[in-house]
């Protein structure tokens, strides 16, 4: 895609602007970002659904915005699915090799393969209406690989299934897709899909591309305050200061001394306002001042106990930090002091750009 603009209303709504994104052959590449962030009508632009205002769109080096979906040899996985229900699972697998006119027997070899392949052949004369959830979404995913596309595109297609067969059809996709090595982009704002099934992950939001890595990379150096703050669950904390020599001040909550955190040290921090970001994990509760190093202090607010772990959530000035610990003690309104390795602290600048 080369600056890719998409305008509704006479240019009025910017659905797309200038998205720039190269799909490497057989990659599995997720779309996240918040509801209306415009990652379906970026899909929506690959698959041919739509026609791009601005901007040009290659497959293999030809152009092909302007070209329908048919010409395109791309197989699209919605939401719900888009079933007919006057069919028979067979015979959903196998209608789009009946519309591209493919000889009875080698229509039925190909869908008795997709169908082996996906886990349903033992469903090939259920209509979809007696099919569970996770059996329809096999449906749909082995009408579109019967295809054998040349781009595997699917839009949000576990939302409707529930927490436990999310969790397996995500594997399954998995596993789908490295055994079949089929270029793919997958439609997503469920951060645990991105993250575990993407080779890279792109990130948008109000219809631009925020940053484009693969998943260790998004969550370890996020590049903006807006992808820290996204990623992760709780998200990065963003503490507000001021450089003033030699340190990040926090007003009555202290300050903290980051001279390794910046190459070249905090000379290279620009004077005035940044902003600290750790990461929940990395910060440390204590509740005695600790001793030669510096800490930033606070009031427990709540305290959520989640089994696995547990996330303190502290008021520093007028901001709250969420910790996440293995174990804690401390209860509601304790004075607590926060400490964390340097190692561990990214600095963005007033743009909320990443300081290098």
């Amino acid at each position: 895609m080369e600056d890719v603009s998409k305008y509704f209303d006479d240019g009025e709504t910017v659905a797309n602007y200038r998205l720039n994104l190269e799909v490497e052959d057989g990659e599995f590449i997720v779309f996240l970002g918040p509801s209306g962030c415009g990652k379906t009508t970026a899909l929506r632009l690959v698959a041919g659904l739509e026609d791009p205002s601005e901007g040009a769109i290659y497959f293999d080096g030809q152009r092909v915005d302007g070209r329908s979906p048919s010409d395109r040899n791309v197989a699209m996985v919605f939401q719900n699915y888009a079933l007919y229900p006057h069919m028979t699972v067979a015979e959903n697998v196998a209608y789009p090799l009946k519309i591209q006119g493919v000889p009875p027997d080698e229509r039925d070899r190909k869908v008795e393969e997709a169908m082996s392949f996906l886990h349903i052949e033992d469903q090939a004369d259920k209509p979809p209406a007696e099919l569970s959830g996770g059996q329809r979404q096999r449906v749909a995913l082995a009408r579109a690989i019967v295809r054998e596309p040349s781009v595997f595109l699917l839009d949000e297609p576990l939302s409707n299934l529930d927490a436990k067969l999310r969790q397996e059809m995500r594997s399954e996709l998995k596993r789908l897709q490295d055994e079949l090595g089929i270029t793919t982009i997958y439609v997503t704002h469920n951060q645990e899909e991105a993250m575990s099934m993407a080779h890279r992950v792109v990130v948008m939001n109000r219809g631009t591309i925020r940053q484009v890595a693969p998943p260790g990379e998004l969550y370890s150096r996020p590049r903006t305050e807006w992808v820290a703050r996204f990623i992760g669950s709780p998200p990065m904390n963003l503490l507000r200061g001021t450089r003033q020599n030699g340190s990040i001040e926090f007003g009555e909550a202290g300050s903290v001394d980051l001279r390794r955190t910046s190459p070249g040290g905090l000379e290279t921090v620009p004077r005035g306002t940044v902003s600290l970001g750790v990461r929940p994990e990395d910060i440390t509760v204590e509740t005695d001042p600790p001793s030669g190093t510096a800490a930033i202090e606070g009031t427990v607010d709540t305290v959520e106990p989640l089994g696995e772990y547990t996330i303190v959530n502290v008021a520093v000035a007028d901001q709250i930090v969420n910790a996440k610990v293995s174990s804690t003690s401390v209860d509601r309104e304790d004075r607590v002091y926060l400490t964390f390795d340097d190692d561990d602290a990214y600095l963005y600048d007033e743009n909320g750009e990443l300081l290098s």
